[in-house]
């Protein structure tokens, strides 16, 4: 049986997300993304082509570990300027019916009480088509900016992480009864006083006592994404999540990082069909496999690797400006996101990068693999992945906008559903009754 394909647009509230330099182009429109309509335009596009979630990354903090400062960073745009990815969501909901959008939001700095709301707020106005990307955040610039004097260790990120889920998750589920709202306008009586309930927690990193303020939402607890590749980081989204976004170059280190993901399912006592694994990938496609290689030519000779070594050295938190380019890539634990520098070390054994290569990957699409061809090549080589890796699908990254999405929607969508791999029309239901097939809540709480 062809297995279903699922689709998710990745982007940031950006200029530059994964494909520093190509807002330099005159038919690209990233440099738009101030104005509502490019986001209202781009939910529509994505929405004809059944894309299951409009994925938004975000970062706190700028880019100043390569070189020790955030010039290359401001001069290349490598995700700097950026903003708050939220008040897109109800421009966007408003504008579609069924596409999902998920919404990355660190756990690093806003109170659980102020988050758990906002996105109760944003669930309520999508009609319960909100996930959220729990992220522990990775930028010292985004800690000192805050406030603090530095990040916490990684691994104690993960266990701070773990209780702010455990106290959203008591917002969520557990302060409103299903049947607390009334809104009986004859008795005058809006809510059931009896059946809302006080969350008392005190943690080791968390004081909350006090009456969640918002009556449940459609989903109650957003459908919840995780992308921590490391070890801690794949224990946690063993835990809470429910989609898991994944980043390698080589089709092996994706393998592992899914088998790896399936182990740490079993020891939390989950199982492999309670979540979908995406892995982060490119798509150049055009009506002729010709004119693809024509345009990823074109988009090699754009791109900038200044910007992709800023990305590169703030994912890992290692000045990579101090290396020579023919330097092999070698894994070292690092304070900073350790899945990326992985992704170039150890995910796959087979394969030694040089600081060169890394750069030349990362300048189009990021961590992820890019396909080039027309139609049915890049189908072909999205069925392999899937076959060969256990993913569900991809978060597919832009180079062009909205070339690249445009192009997937009217060549790719099409020859997929001829195949049998990707659906014909949205399902039923709130998100994660459309993503996981279950009911519109998370089965899988502690509290």
């Amino acid at each position: 049986m062809t297995k279903e394909i699922r689709l998710n647009a990745f982007l940031m509230n950006c200029v530059g997300h994964l494909a520093p330099g190509q807002w330099t182009n005159p038919e690209d429109t990233s440099s738009d993304y101030l104005n509502a309509q490019y986001w209202v335009d781009l939910a529509k596009l994505l929405e004809r082509g059944l894309f299951d979630t409009l994925f938004l990354g975000d970062v706190t903090g700028v880019y100043d570990v390569d070189g020790g400062s955030a010039v290359s960073a401001l001069t290349s745009a490598a995700q700097t300027p950026m903003n708050d990815p939220f008040p897109l969501i109800p421009l966007m909901a408003h504008a579609t019916r069924h596409l999902g959008f998920g919404v990355t939001a660190s756990v690093a700095y806003d109170p659980p009480y102020l988050l758990a709301r906002r996105f109760t707020t944003l669930d309520h106005l999508t009609k319960g088509r909100v996930a959220w990307n729990v992220v522990t955040s990775y930028l010292e610039s985004g800690a000192r900016s805050l406030g603090q004097e530095s990040l916490l260790d990684h691994d104690e990120r993960y266990d701070r992480a773990d209780e702010y889920l455990d106290l959203c998750y008591r917002f969520w589920e557990s302060s409103w009864d299903e049947a607390a709202v009334l809104r009986d306008a004859q008795a005058g009586t809006y809510a059931d006083a009896a059946r809302i309930h006080t969350v008392n927690h005190d943690g080791r990193y968390f004081r909350s006592h006090g009456i969640f303020q918002c009556e449940p939402s459609p989903q109650r607890t957003p459908l919840i994404f995780q992308a921590g590749g490391s070890q801690r980081g794949g224990q946690f989204a063993a835990r809470h999540a429910e989609c898991v976004f994944v980043g390698a170059p080589t089709r092996e280190g994706v393998r592992r990082s899914v088998a790896q993901l399936e182990s740490q399912l079993q020891a939390a006592g989950r199982g492999r069909d309670d979540v979908r694994i995406f892995a982060m990938f490119t798509v150049i496609v055009e009506e002729t496999s010709a004119l693809a290689r024509q345009q990823h030519q074109a988009y090699l000779a754009r791109a900038d690797l200044a910007g992709a070594r800023t990305l590169l050295s703030g994912w890992t938190g290692i000045d990579l400006s101090r290396y020579n380019l023919d330097d092999e890539l070698v894994y070292v634990d690092t304070n900073a996101g350790q899945s990326a520098l992985a992704s170039f070390s150890k995910l796959d054994p087979s394969r030694t990068w040089t600081l060169r290569d890394a750069l030349e990957f990362v300048a189009l699409g990021g961590r992820g693999p890019v396909v080039v061809g027309d139609a049915n090549e890049v189908a072909d080589e999205l069925q392999a992945w899937v076959n060969d890796t256990g993913l569900d699908g991809f978060n597919l990254a832009y180079i062009e906008m909205p070339r690249t999405f445009r192009n997937i929607v009217d060549y790719l969508v099409p020859e997929l559903q001829r195949r049998g791999a990707y659906k014909r029309q949205y399902a039923d239901g709130v998100l994660r009754q459309k993503l996981l097939s279950t009911g519109p809540y998370r089965s899988t709480v502690s509290l």
